[in-house]
């Protein structure tokens, strides 16, 4: 029996055509450009405006379609869908499901993963998991949110952070031993009060209080979020490489969530890695949540080589976080 790995073997992407800038952001709430680019490294973001398309389902739909357009692949032959998403389009009615649909992915089955920013990276995890036990041969991993939907924009501690996006990556069996090789991922729910969305759950349904409180958009407690990220990001980071006998001058990219470019900066350097190596596009998109690392696959694969070693890093609300390391498969 021939053993073999879970491969990416192409990439898509799609952004909405709204963007809303730093100076815009300065006639909504108590902010500046000089103080939001210095603090997270962000300069504008992208918004799906209703004009263009609604719900998180659009931008997902459209990530898959540019990575079939690119690969040319018949959507028949795709056995599983998966949507790494914090923003579904509705809760129960699958996001997941609605894309596969969409897409004329009638052979495959899907589900919708959530685990907040750290949605994708467990989401390559998994799909990589299908792959490697023999069951499934093409598995869509599709990273996508509309944050601006739960995004108050009164509130000047979140509103500059977050944009909207979608990302996606097919996984085929690889028998040169690209692809995934390994994986450090953890979770731990001291994590729960410090970012979070308070109603619309089962905790806190919606009534007309919760709704007039405010309480069905994002609230982030920035100090404890970065200390927690900073830490841990660069620790997944750098146990994955110590764990896989790497060094910095092994390691040909770092793929980081884009959250805030302090906790990139200090994951690069946790790592012992060149500003060079790491992948970045926050100054352009913000945190698009569960898109990120996609959106950097699909920016920088004209610079990708077959054999590439990645480091994955992100982290996430609940806390989830972790890293993965991959072997780039084609060029």
């Amino acid at each position: 029996m021939n053993k073999f790995s879970a491969a990416i073997t192409a990439v898509g992407a799609y952004v909405p055509n709204f963007v809303l800038t730093n100076k815009m952001l300065e006639d909504m709430v108590e902010t500046n450009d000089e103080w939001i680019t210095t603090r997270t490294g962000i300069k504008e973001r992208r918004i799906l405006k209703p004009e263009e398309g609604e719900g998180t389902s659009y931008l997902a739909i459209k990530a898959a379609e540019d990575l079939l357009q690119k690969k040319a692949i018949n959507p028949k032959e795709i056995d599983l869908v998966l949507v790494a998403t914090a923003t579904p389009d509705m809760f129960v009615a699958s996001t997941a499901a609605l894309l596969a649909s969409s897409i004329g992915a009638t052979n495959a089955f899907s589900y919708d993963l959530h685990a907040a920013c750290s949605s994708f990276l467990y989401g390559m995890s998994t799909a990589a998991a299908y792959i490697e036990a023999g069951r499934y041969k093409k598995v869509l991993l599709v990273g996508a949110d509309k944050m601006s939907s739960i995004v108050d924009y009164t509130d000047r501690t979140t509103c500059i952070i977050f944009g909207d996006g979608a990302g996606a990556v097919l996984f085929e069996p690889n028998e040169e031993g690209m692809g995934l090789q390994d994986e450090y991922l953890r979770s731990d729910g001291v994590g729960r009060n410090f970012l979070k969305m308070d109603a619309g759950g089962s905790l806190l349904p919606a009534s007309e209080e919760t709704v007039r409180k405010r309480q069905h958009f994002i609230y982030q407690d920035g100090k404890s979020v970065f200390k927690f990220a900073v830490t841990n990001m660069a620790d997944a980071a750098a146990k994955i490489m110590q764990r896989n006998e790497l060094g910095g001058d092994d390691v040909a990219w770092l793929v980081p969530h884009q959250a805030n470019k302090r906790i990139i900066d200090a994951t690069s350097n946790r790592m012992g890695l060149d500003s060079s190596k790491v992948m970045m596009n926050i100054q352009r998109y913000g945190n698009t949540t569960s898109a990120t690392l996609p959106l950097l696959l699909n920016d920088y694969e004209s610079q990708l080589k077959k054999g590439d070693n990645l480091v994955f890093a992100a982290f996430g609300g609940g806390f989830t976080w972790g890293s993965i390391y991959l072997k780039w498969a084609y060029n």
